[in-house]
């Protein structure tokens, strides 16, 4: 059994001391852990859908942090937690009680308010990862190595046919 490397170099400003990637992956985790606790404190007062649909893009957001170099996964995360703004915004319009609630079932509304409240800057930092990982929102501008069977010659009218090119017509 062969023990793995160890790297005893230490980096400028500690990056060594949190993963060496910089402290990059803090954001990623602090974005589902903050969404998962106000997540699980608004389904004290929602139930069905919302906890479905936002559990739901949590896992996504799980696959997105444990696969780093994922394009997919960093973009349903996007994609996913773009849709449950809107989701959110139609569950607590309709199943919000402007009267009745009592202390702990006001604090859930109020939780998962303020989870929806977060998410767009939640989406700012996510589409920050989903660039850093070369993905691109808009047409492609890569090459592809799709060739044209058209041939390279351009007519410079091409309205005329091939009687003005010095060719007769054939007469059928």
């Amino acid at each position: 059994m062969e023990l793995p490397t160890v790297n005893l170099k230490v980096a400028a400003g500690g990056a060594a001391r949190r993963g060496g990637r910089g402290g990059r992956r803090c954001p990623r985790q602090m974005i589902l852990l903050v969404h998962w606790l106000l997540t699980v404190w608004g389904c004290i007062t929602f139930s069905g859908p919302y906890p479905w649909a936002n559990f739901t893009v949590l896992a996504v957001g799980v696959w997105a942090v444990a696969q780093r170099d994922s394009i997919d996964a960093i973009s349903l995360f996007l994609g996913g937690l773009a849709a449950t703004v809107f989701l959110d915004i139609v569950h607590l319009s309709v199943f919000y009680q402007r009267t009745g609630f009592s202390d702990t079932q006001r604090f859930g509304a109020g939780m998962a308010i303020l989870s929806l409240l977060l998410k767009p800057l939640s989406c700012c930092f996510v589409y920050h990862m989903y660039r850093e990982r070369g993905g691109f929102l808009g047409p492609s501008q890569e090459r592809s190595d799709y060739q044209t069977i058209e041939s390279p010659e351009v007519p410079a009218d091409p309205f005329v046919g091939s009687e003005g090119r010095g060719h007769s017509p054939q007469g059928y």
